[in-house]
């Protein structure tokens, strides 16, 4: 039950009491003794003037007037002490009525005692009422609202919140509980944390594993497409055409694992690193298994940052597809400026349709002219290209050739 209902319930409960005993006070109920109290005097007076008390101290001594039968003025004094107001008692002696025992009247007494009565009943329900408030806060604060933290703590990490720690009081009663509810929050965040590590650690190495297979992959294709023209020989043509087709069937199973895990995977690890650029004519020099490449120029001899695996995944993605689509000669220029050296990289093929030029770095697109060919593809290759590029520090630059054909500019930085 909420405390706020508590709370009410004890209101109306003090309420409903004071409303009873106020009643009872109005009633006059109360006050009984007080008549008894009165009947008790009378009856000591009497018994004194039984025994010959004077009357002067017995009024003086009991607060009261005394008019006997036989006083001349008996039956005027009778009359004020009733015009008065004044409790008036019989005296008896053997049983007749010798006279009258008057008492101060107790109308205002009772009236200024009822009074007191109803202030010390509104005092003492304010004091009791305040009391259980303060009960109620003390239990809330220390108790209620503790555990509540803790309720609403626990919801928060079933959902999955294992950010926001669990801040109590130093020392509330549910202090050792409290600390081992957040030391579970804890484990259970670092918890999440190495497995989500471990979990993008593995996708990083199957889609990095996928990738590189592709290329030695294609070189054996390339490699059986060149035994295919050179060989006459049915018997090494059987075997090359069955290498071919495993290769195929391996790259399809490659592109599929690899499709799969770049939908979960932003990216893969690219390190950047000082390297002579150099390095870059024996990558050029790889892709003579692919066909034909035409040299216009020598590399611009300086240092470079780069990823060497990821720049020459990036030259095999371009080649490959100008020779797989374009069918013609690769040709190779450079040029260079303070920050950046470029390998320029064309084909004479048909290029490439203008409205389609800006999505061919968008992942799994691939052109009009490339899903037509019939030929097999991810649509992954250009992607890759351009983020390898750009998390070097470079970029990576597309458009059709003038005069026909289609060129990539690969941009990397100096050092």
């Amino acid at each position: 039950m909420k405390i706020r209902i508590i709370a009410i319930l004890y209101t109306l409960v003090i309420f409903i009491t004071g409303l009873v005993l106020w009643n009872r006070i109005d009633r006059g109920t109360s006050y009984s003794i007080d008549m008894l109290d009165l009947n008790t005097r009378r009856d000591e007076i009497e018994n004194k003037l039984h025994e010959g008390a004077q009357i002067d101290a017995l009024e003086k001594e009991y607060g009261c007037e005394i008019i006997m039968v036989s006083d001349d003025n008996y039956q005027s004094v009778n009359n004020y002490f009733i015009k008065e107001g004044k409790s008036v008692f019989d005296y008896r002696e053997d049983g007749v009525i010798a006279g009258k025992i008057a008492f101060s009247a107790r109308t205002d007494e009772y009236s200024s005692m009822t009074g007191n009565a109803e202030i010390q009943l509104i005092s003492l329900l304010v004091v009791i009422y305040i009391a259980g408030l303060i009960l109620l806060l003390v239990i809330w604060y220390f108790y209620i609202r503790p555990f509540n933290k803790l309720s609403s703590f626990a919801a928060s990490v079933s959902k999955g919140n294992l950010d926001d720690p669990l801040n109590m009081d130093k020392h509330n009663y549910f202090g050792a509980f409290t600390e081992s509810f957040d030391r579970m929050r804890e484990e259970l965040k670092q918890s999440s944390e190495r497995e989500a590590a471990a979990n993008r650690s593995k996708q990083e190495l199957v889609a990095e594993l996928s990738h590189d297979i592709k290329t030695p992959v294609a070189t054996i294709k390339a490699t059986c497409e060149v035994m295919e023209l050179k060989h006459k020989d049915p018997d090494v043509l059987e075997k090359v055409s069955v290498i071919k087709s495993k290769a195929s069937s391996v790259e399809q199973l490659i592109d599929n694992m690899f499709r799969a895990t770049l939908d979960d995977l932003d990216e893969l690890k690219v390190t950047p690193r000082e390297e002579s650029s150099l390095i870059i004519n024996d990558i050029l020099g790889d892709l003579r298994f692919y066909g034909t490449v035409e040299q216009k120029g020598s590399v611009p001899e300086c240092l470079i940052v780069v990823d060497r695996l990821r720049l020459e995944q990036v030259i095999d993605n371009i080649a490959g597809n100008s020779f797989k689509y374009a069918g013609t000669a690769l040709e190779v220029d450079y040029k260079a400026d303070k920050d950046n050296i470029s390998v320029i990289l064309s084909d004479r093929g048909p290029g490439v349709p203008e409205d389609e030029l800006a999505m061919l770095t968008t992942k799994f697109f691939r052109g009009s002219d490339a899903s037509g060919s019939g030929k097999d593809g991810s649509g992954l290759g250009l992607y890759l290209a351009s983020r390898f590029m750009e998390k070097m520090g470079g970029g990576l630059e597309l458009k059709n050739r003038e005069g026909g054909g289609f060129t990539a500019e690969i941009i990397i930085p100096k050092v």
